[in-house]
């Protein structure tokens, strides 16, 4: 019988350790943490007293309860939408963009920021392999089907850039300038080879982008789904897309829209209303759920009529192109994003607040809440997964 102790070799080499990299089959969520970015009394984005490093942790979500597997310093940033990272499906690297950073010459202490920090998780630890710059405010980032074009929404200059892709690397190809710099765009999507939508919160659409090559131009029909668009994602299967929007932030009830695009013509096909601020959102990797966050007041401040001391999130039913609300669960305040584990019944919720994750069991009926993750010195703020 072979003995089961440990080689001398083998302990010298390190290889009886789990893998020398933190992919190895770990179902990684990455969380970017903004460590210059607080609140003060009147909720308003200032720079600490004591700025940290922004940060990048690696999550294993394989298991329950979900455990942090390591945290480096990558800049990231909580302006923009939730979601303004990507990681690959063989989960070895990844990209994080930097819309902010701090700057005493700033407003509090904060200046938009342009950095783009393509990660290498197979080293030990991760690090960061490429740094390179969009535009100003760069935020959501997503790749092309066939991973060959990176397109990056930068919200404080109304562009978005093009890199071409090649070797796990980024290099710049050109900007679509959107011809208002005021048109804040913010999450960016493909839905196919050829197209990719883009929410503008400053001018209240949707901009329907066509990709041929390394050129990208917008379509002259705009989508209309409410009030100041922001958070995007595509289902699954690549025929729904979900858009919150934001609204004047004054504590009214605000909305998601679901775009159809399985047609020709992409369209709004319904609007529904959700609670206050729906910044967090993100289908389930089938495809049936969508899960809603809601700022619910909690970036607003002590004595306001609207404030909350936590946000929620929310878990609806996609049922054909209605939502249909089947569970719901307070969460630490001003949310930031969501993810599913690749298997859908582990949930976490980003609080730039409590500067930690909300972690939840969902068994299809109900969400059971366990012990939250808590991130040193930085508030999450941005979730990307290899899965849907």
């Amino acid at each position: 019988m072979q003995s089961s102790r440990p080689t001398r070799a083998c302990l010298l080499a390190g290889a009886c350790l789990i893998a020398t990299t933190l992919t190895a089959r770990a179902d990684l969520v990455l969380s970017s943490n903004d460590g210059h970015t607080v609140q003060d009394a009147q909720k308003n984005l200032v720079a600490p007293s004591e700025v940290k490093p922004d940060t990048v942790s690696l999550i294993d979500v394989s298991r329950y309860p979900p455990t942090i597997k390591a945290t480096i310093d990558v800049p990231g940033s909580v302006v923009g939408p939730p979601m303004a990272a990507w990681i690959a499906k063989d989960e070895t690297w990844a990209i994080v963009t930097s819309a902010t950073k701090a700057d005493p010459a700033g407003k509090s202490g904060i200046a938009p920021d342009d950095r783009v920090s393509v990660l290498d998780l197979t080293a030990s630890p991760p690090k960061i392999a490429q740094s390179t710059n969009a535009g100003a405010g760069a935020t959501m980032v997503r790749l092309s089907p066939d991973g060959t074009l990176a397109l990056i929404a930068n919200r404080s200059e109304g562009t978005v850039s093009v890199f071409s892709v090649k070797d796990k690397r980024l290099t710049p190809v050109g900007k679509v300038d959107l011809g208002n710099k005021a048109s804040l765009p913010s999450s960016v999507l493909f839905v196919n080879a050829t197209t990719a939508l883009l929410t503008r919160g400053g001018d209240n659409m949707v901009s329907v982008l066509h990709v041929s090559g390394t050129n990208v131009t917008v379509d002259p029909r705009p989508i209309t789904t409410g009030m100041a668009p922001y958070t995007m994602d595509i289902n699954a299967a690549g025929t729904l897309v979900a858009v919150s929007n934001m609204g004047r932030g004054d504590g009214d009830a605000d909305s998601v829209s679901l775009i159809d695009v399985t047609g020709k013509v992409f369209r709004t096909v319904a609007t529904i209303g959700v609670p206050s601020g729906p910044e967090p959102m993100k289908f389930s990797p089938d495809g049936k759920y969508l899960a809603i966050g809601a700022e619910n007041g909690s970036t607003k401040p002590v004595g306001h009529p609207f404030h909350n001391d936590k946000a929620l999130v929310a878990i609806y039913a996609v049922q054909g192109s209605t939502l249909r609300k089947l569970a719901e669960a307070p969460v630490g305040g001003w949310a930031e994003s969501i993810a599913f584990s690749r298997d859908g019944k582990t949930l976490l919720v980003q609080s730039m607040a409590d500067r930690a994750i909300d972690v939840f069991r969902w068994n299809g009926k109900k969400l059971t809440p366990g012990k939250p993750l808590t991130i040193k010195d930085a508030g999450p703020e941005s979730f990307a997964t290899a899965w849907p």
